[in-house]
């Protein structure tokens, strides 16, 4: 049960002042960090979740082609593609984000990527190749491969999964504007990351942005009603599809510069709820998202246009602010961990923080402050508190532990994912049925396969607590969209390694 108010308040209050101690000492215990190993193994992260046939060069030795005939039912090549988590369904709204957030990573901060800037865009392009698949029939998305129900009633690697790979799609009789304008968002963004490297597929992303966008807004509807009993609960879209719209709107206005969606966003900003729920970003919820993203235009100059939206900004900014937030939906574990009720807290962790550092990284270059009513923070201030929460996840924590796997001595052996913790092909090449896995679920042995870069759910409440079991997913389980937006934040620590004397990318 929650607590009472007061109890609430002076627990915030106490967490407020123990992360603002940490936060005093944050710079001296980063310096062990290695954050270009960190984001190395953030983005080979990746290749392990990969779905379709393996390329030459992929490193993850221990996993093997799988779903080589995704789609062929429905008569469309849907092979490829990024399996979600921990199991070996293919949900194309978090795959879409997680392609949106990684592509905004490398579009912010691309500089800093270094020598990792080409592996970033091969995991980009890993998605945005299968969302091309999944897009390419006129006014019809693709947007899951998988019988999620019969596939978590088994454990099974992806390479012997015998579960039905049913397909689904939204199209003008059962739309799905949400799920259709977060891939329209995601191919946008893709676009820019590929302008310079290869402009002709950087076209052809942008070209069918446009398409998907102007059906997702013609034929408006959530696909969690149109496509329930298949995308409910996994990722039912609970905040509903306007948000998604927005969003949309404001990648493909940055990725064309075109009037018409600069136009678009203005027009729809109140009926579209710009300013509800700002608190919010994730996978279902975009609004904290698009007023960050759309800040950038009035912070540079370019567009006053757009002012209510930064104030948008600043009112979300301010709610993670330690110390400055009294905002009962984000509070501080007494470890300095940033925490939402719920489960798979680092989704938030990772998600939020990037957006302290784009929103740092665009006031640093127009000379600004956040204004929270009467008191305002600098760019470094935000940035001290995005990096706090990277070097949590690295081991400056009460456990000493790494979420992250593959990093630092001591992180999560257990994880919940089904390759991971079943025998390779390699190290066991006879099929493992469906209920033969569960042998494996169920042992307290480490994994045999280590899924190096993947970050787990981790704590979710204010203890600061995690078992390292397989049985806990919303703490064990790791996420493609838990470590989308850490590649960005990642990639800017490697190369400012302090907050307090970095500028903008």
């Amino acid at each position: 049960m929650p607590a009472a108010p007061s109890s609430s308040g002076k627990a915030m209050a106490a967490a407020a002042v123990v992360v603002t101690m940490l936060l005093a000492s944050a710079a001296a215990a980063a310096a062990q960090h290695d954050y270009g190993d960190a984001l190395h193994k953030c983005i080979l992260f990746f290749e392990g979740q990969r779905s379709g046939r393996l390329p030459p060069d992929q490193r993850v030795r221990w996993r093997r082609d799988s779903g080589l005939h995704d789609g062929a039912a429905a008569g469309v090549d849907l092979t490829g593609g990024y399996y979600d988590a921990g199991d070996n369904v293919k949900f194309g709204f978090p795959m879409a984000f997680t392609a949106t957030l990684m592509s905004w990573g490398l579009i912010d901060f691309g500089r800093s990527f270094g020598p990792h800037k080409e592996e970033a865009r091969k995991a980009v392009r890993w998605a945005t190749d299968y969302l091309m698949k999944a897009t390419a029939r006129p006014n019809t998305v693709y947007v899951q491969v998988g019988d999620a129900f019969r596939d978590h009633a088994c454990w099974e690697r992806p390479e012997d999964m015998d579960t039905p790979r049913t397909v689904y799609r939204v199209d003008p009789s059962h739309p799905g504007s949400d799920v259709a304008a977060e891939t329209a968002a995601a191919l946008a963004a893709a676009s820019i990351v590929f302008r310079d490297s290869d402009p002709a597929y950087s076209k052809r992303l942008l070209d069918r942005a446009v398409a998907v966008f102007e059906f997702a807004d013609k034929h408006r509807g959530p696909y969690s009603s149109s496509l329930h009993a298949a995308v409910c609960p996994c990722y039912c879209d609970y905040s509903g599809y306007q948000d998604e719209l927005l969003w949309g709107a404001a990648w493909l206005h940055k990725a064309s510069r075109r009037r018409e969606y600069r136009e678009y966003i203005k027009r729809n900003e109140v009926v579209l709820g710009a300013s509800e729920a700002i608190n919010e970003f994730g996978w279902d919820n975009k609004h904290a998202g698009i007023n960050v993203l759309i800040s950038k235009e009035v912070l540079m100059g370019k567009d006053e246009y757009f002012q209510s939206f930064r104030v948008n900004a600043d009112n979300f900014i301010c709610t993670l602010l330690p110390g400055i937030s009294n905002h009962p939906q984000i509070q501080y574990s007494p470890g300095g961990l940033l925490f939402k009720v719920g489960s798979s807290n680092m989704q938030h962790v990772t998600q939020l923080s990037f957006l302290l550092l784009a929103y740092s990284n665009y006031l640093s270059h127009a000379g600004g402050r956040v204004s929270c009513g009467s008191s305002s923070a600098s760019p470094a201030q935000l940035r001290r508190v995005a990096k706090r929460q990277v070097d949590y996840i690295l081991g400056d924590n009460p456990l000493r532990m790494s979420y992250m796997v593959g990093y630092g001595a001591r992180f999560p052996r257990r994880i919940h994912h089904r390759a991971s913790s079943i025998p390779s092909v390699a190290a066991h090449p006879a099929r493992i049925g469906c209920k033969a896995g569960a042998a494996y679920y169920a042992s307290p042995a480490p994994n045999p396969n280590l899924l190096v870069g993947a970050v787990v759910g981790g704590p979710t409440d204010a203890s600061d607590a995690f078992p390292d079991a397989r049985a806990v997913f919303q703490q064990s389980e790791p996420t493609t969209y838990i470590n989308a937006p850490l590649m960005g934040l990642l990639a800017y620590f490697s190369a400012h390694p302090n907050p307090a004397d970095s500028g903008g990318d």
